[in-house]
Formats: structure tokens, C-alpha cells, sequence
């Protein structure tokens, strides 16, 4: 993963320079979803990078698409070759109009911006062991399974007496709503849509996953190389998820980590660690890009 750098107010690049950035770009991007169609194909909205692409509503193209970022002037460019934000800098240099996009979008920015300060701020749980996806099955029957495209690993009785051993811990909303109705009054938590600030926390998986969303939905004030990075980390997160989920994966080529057993949910809570850990920088670069464009 190559974290992009801070931006400065000054940054001047020339043709040649954003040109192989925006080269490197593409290339990576298209890197991280070699293959994509096919996977599809083979295993429709299992895929990894499905699930990405379809849950996350930011298209290849998009995902492809460069752009510099706030504070840096390209130099021979033209503006329309980069949104309708970027303006003319004079003698044929174009940066981006961060007065333009706040004047339409300052209130999700500063909404996004509150939300990954406050679980920055928060301290991590280690304890849920990947439960929310076993909580989106509880007591349901294989025709009530979302994924019932793929078998549960252990069967419906053992899926459901696992989530009563273990219990359930989830922070996330976007996880929550997809429990079953048994499963809800299990959790820990309560979390909706309105206290989603006062939840997410930096070990949780989905919270992790998340900062790819609001690095996209911050862009144009982010260089595409961080909502890239974001996106990178998105798809490892998102295949633990998997592998720990009760799901037999075999079919789309991920092997089962056991959190049934004590030590996979050891190897579990070492991923969760190492995911906080690398959310965290990336979480840090978009609080401070909110922070100097709201300034």
C-alpha cells in the first residue's frame, strides 16, 4: 500500500510528472481488479471485488478515474479532463476549486469529517469475533439465507449455537441491519443510523472498510491515490470477513478461518489488529484533508 502524501497549497507538477501519476494509477487500479469480469462470472455477487464494486456505489471507472487532488497545479492540462470542480490556474496550469465543492457539499463533508474524528478517538474492541455475519443467519432456514447461494459450514443449529456461546458485540450499523430479527435483541448494542458517531470504533472490520466509502465520497478533496489505498485495504478487510463468516467458501476459493475455535478467533483478533492499525493512517490522511479544506 502506498499512502499518498500530504498536499501543500503550492504543489506545482508538470505535464510529464502527472502524467505518470495518472499512468501509475491506472495501472494499479486495473492491477486490483484483474480479473474482475471473470470472477463475476464464476461467482456472481460472491466475489470479492463485486461486493466492492456493488455495495460500495463508486464504479471501476470512477475507481480509475485521477485526479490530483486539493492544492496541487497541473500544469499544461485541461480542466475538463478532470470534473467540473478543477478550473484554470493560468498560463495553462489547472488545480482544483475547493470553494466549489464546499459550496455544495459542506454539510456531508463536515458530516463525514465528525464521523472519522469521533472513531479515531475511540478506543478499539477486540471482542466481537466476526459474530455479525453469523448474526445475519441466526435460526434462519437455508431459503431464508441471504447468501443461500453457498451452505453454511456448519449447519443452522450450530451456526445459531455459536452466536449464543460467543454472543454478539457489533458496534456498526451497516452490519446490525442485516441481522436477523431473533439475532437483534442478542446484540450488545442498538446502533442506528443517528448514533452511528457515537459507535464506530476503530477495530471493527466494517468501520475499516468504510473509510474506502468516505474517501470517495470526499473526492474530489482527496487525491485518487488515497481513495486507491483505501480501496486496497477494503478488499483484504473484506476477505477476512469472509473467510471468518459461516459460510462454506470453497467454491469461490477462500479457506474458512475456524472462529468456532479458540484459536482462530486468536488468529482473528491478530488481523483485527493489524486492519485497526493500517485503518488508521488512512483514516488519519482524510480527517486531515477535511480539516485544511473546512479551514
Amino acid at each position: 500500500m502506498t499512502t499518498a502524501a500530504h498536499w501543500t497549497a503550492s504543489e506545482h507538477l508538470t505535464a510529464s510528472r502527472w502524467r505518470v501519476r495518472r499512468t501509475q494509477h491506472e495501472q494499479r487500479i486495473d492491477g486490483l481488479l484483474k480479473d474482475h469480469l471473470a470472477k463475476r462470472a464464476a461467482h456472481g455477487r460472491h466475489s470479492i471485488e463485486e461486493f466492492l464494486l456493488t455495495y460500495y456505489n463508486f464504479r471501476p471507472a470512477q475507481l480509475r478515474r485521477w485526479q490530483p487532488g486539493p492544492g496541487v497545479v497541473l500544469a499544461d492540462a485541461d480542466p475538463g479532463n478532470f470534473g467540473p470542480d478543477f478550473v484554470a490556474d493560468g498560463d495553462g496550469g489547472v488545480r482544483l476549486d475547493v470553494n466549489a465543492v464546499l459550496g455544495r457539499r459542506r454539510t456531508s463533508v463536515e458530516w463525514i469529517y465528525r464521523l472519522l474524528a469521533s472513531t479515531a478517538g475511540r478506543a478499539p474492541h477486540f471482542g466481537c469475533f466476526g459474530m455479525h455475519e453469523w448474526a445475519m443467519v441466526y435460526r434462519q432456514t437455508p431459503d431464508e439465507t441471504r447468501h443461500n447461494i453457498l451452505p453454511l459450514r456448519l449447519g443452522p443449529e450450530a451456526t445459531a449455537a455459536l452466536v449464543d456461546e460467543i454472543t454478539v458485540r457489533c458496534s456498526h450499523f451497516d452490519a446490525f441491519r442485516f441481522f436477523t430479527p431473533p439475532a437483534r435483541p442478542l446484540n450488545l448494542l442498538q446502533p442506528t443510523r443517528e448514533t452511528q458517531h457515537e459507535h464506530d470504533q476503530p477495530a471493527c472490520l466494517h468501520a475499516n472498510m468504510d473509510v474506502y466509502r468516505w474517501a470517495y465520497k470526499l473526492s474530489p478533496l482527496v487525491p485518487s491515490e488515497l481513495i486507491a489505498d483505501c480501496f486496497e485495504l477494503a478488499k483484504e478487510i473484506r476477505t477476512l470477513d469472509m473467510r471468518a463468516s459461516p459460510y462454506d467458501l470453497a467454491t469461490i476459493g477462500l479457506t474458512p478461518l475456524h472462529v468456532e475455535t479458540p484459536e482462530g478467533r486468536a488468529e482473528y483478533v491478530r488481523y483485527q489488529r493489524d486492519f485497526a492499525e493500517r485503518s488508521s493512517v488512512l483514516r488519519a490522511l482524510l480527517i486531515d484533508y477535511c480539516e485544511r479544506a473546512l479551514t
